[in-house]
């Protein structure tokens, strides 16, 4: 598959796409011709299509459609995407083009009408339609970066932002590190120019994520400082944007990021995967067993930055739990007061060292377990909302229906994970992507109202 290298981009070099897929999983395939622009946009289709859980093929034959991010400047350039479409076609047969030759699309039905689609330069959003059309997504909550939420196209006002690839964890649960390899971080050069690329289309809100955000660097071996994400947080939160970091591991450098947010650099918002409470089943998990010492992280980040949002996710079920385990969790959820959580059923995942280990959990006692779960959290979350009554809150427009109903997100709230606040009067004025001000005039168990 024809493919810009990496060392055309020395920004981009130390971050490499690598293949991944896992049984099942839909993958597609990219054909990138063309200048460096034309390849940020080929990588931008793929980070967003592996955040909706899309692996990523390096041949056409392991792929279930194939993009082709086509260049239209010369005539010589257009021969040679028109020649990149046949060899997709003669090789995979599902075909979707895009890029700059795409905005003459009888041109290439002209040549190929057999293509799927055809989308012109930069309309990323139909791109994704397209690809959703032909290889429906498949999310894997144990596997991909966000918790399955559905096919939706990403609005323009905000962008993923992948800063690194791999894990240099071993959760027993988990297979990412051999699906995607050891921890990869992006140059923060290169990161940061992404991200001022983003806000300079319009973008108003950066989701940081990556399998582990808060080891990004750590893998630099001539690195300066010991947490470069400090250093990346606080130049991302200079452009101007939202900044919303996902998946922080409670490291003790987390720390530092909390003076940004109290600052208003960055959103006072962290998502850290959590996973369990008690150490007997976070040992089995293979993950840090210190939930009492992360009890004492959380006051503290909280005594420094008091509007912070907190957010985790849990599994329920993991092979040995037991019922007082289970209870510890529940307990020490009641001390922690989350402000936003999910909550998988433990299933075992092909390749995973937790299938097998032994005194694996029924399914009704994980069902039962997972609305007892549920049924705190819930409980929680409308106590924490019911404190916002009467508060004047920042949001961002996410949408606006025809009723003139405005769907926002507060700072607290992330895209398709959290929830929302709605505003129902006074919208005529309001477009998709404004940040404004409201009062909160009634709360819900996960929702919030507002008034302008």
């Amino acid at each position: 598959m024809s493919q810009n290298p990496p060392e055309l981009r020395p920004d981009l070099s130390r971050a490499r796409i690598a293949e991944t897929r896992s049984d099942g999983q839909p993958t597609i395939g990219m054909v990138s011709l063309g200048c460096p622009k034309a390849l940020v946009d080929s990588e931008r289709i793929l980070t967003r299509l592996r955040a909706e859980g899309y692996g990523i093929s390096a041949e056409y034959a392991g792929a279930d459609a194939v993009i082709v991010n086509t260049c239209g400047f010369l005539d010589s350039a257009k021969a040679e995407s028109l020649d990149a479409i046949g060899e997709a076609l003669a090789e995979n047969g599902r075909v979707i083009v895009t890029g700059c030759l795409g905005a003459e699309p009888e041109y290439i039905t002209g040549a190929h009408p057999k293509v799927l689609a055809v989308t012109g330069p930069h309309q990323y959003e139909q791109v994704l339609d397209a690809v959703h059309e032909a290889v429906p997504a498949a999310p894997d909550p144990f596997v991909d970066l966000l918790p399955e939420a559905g096919i939706r196209l990403t609005p323009r006002h905000y962008s993923y932002l992948k800063i690194s690839e791999g894990c240099n964890h071993a959760c027993r649960f988990c297979i990412i590190p051999d699906m995607r390899g050891r921890l990869q971080s992006r140059p923060h050069r290169a990161v940061l120019r992404e991200a001022e690329k983003l806000v300079e289309s319009g973008v108003r809100e950066l989701l940081v994520i990556s399998q582990d955000t808060s080891a990004y660097g750590t893998d630099w071996r001539d690195r300066d400082a010991k947490a470069p994400i400090h250093a990346l947080a606080r130049d991302l939160g200079g452009l101007g944007a939202w900044v919303r970091l996902h998946y922080v591991y409670p490291y003790p450098h987390v720390r530092g990021l909390i003076p940004l947010m109290a600052e208003g650099l960055i959103l006072p918002y962290l998502d850290i995967p959590f996973q369990h409470a008690h150490p007997d089943t976070l040992r089995r998990m293979a993950r840090p067993a210190a939930a009492a010492r992360t009890l004492d992280e959380i006051a503290a980040w909280r005594a420094d930055c008091p509007d912070i949002a907190l957010r985790s996710t849990f599994i329920v079920g993991y092979p040995g739990e037991t019922e007082e385990e289970f209870a510890t969790l529940l307990d020490w959820l009641d001390e922690a007061q989350l402000d936003r959580v999910g909550c998988f059923q433990y299933e075992n995942v092909a390749g995973a060292q937790s299938n097998a280990l032994p005194d694996h959990v029924p399914d009704e006692i994980k069902q039962e377990r997972w609305e007892r779960f549920m049924q705190k959290a819930q409980a929680i979350s409308e106590i924490r909302l019911a404190a916002k009554l009467g508060t004047r809150q920042e949001v961002i427009v996410d949408d606006i229906d025809t009723d003139g109903i405005a769907t926002c997100r507060t700072r607290a709230d992330a895209p398709e994970i959290d929830g929302c606040l709605f505003i129902d009067e006074d919208t005529a004025h309001l477009s998709v992507g404004d940040i404004v001000t409201v009062e909160v005039d009634e709360t819900g168990e996960y929702d919030l109202w507002g008034r302008l």
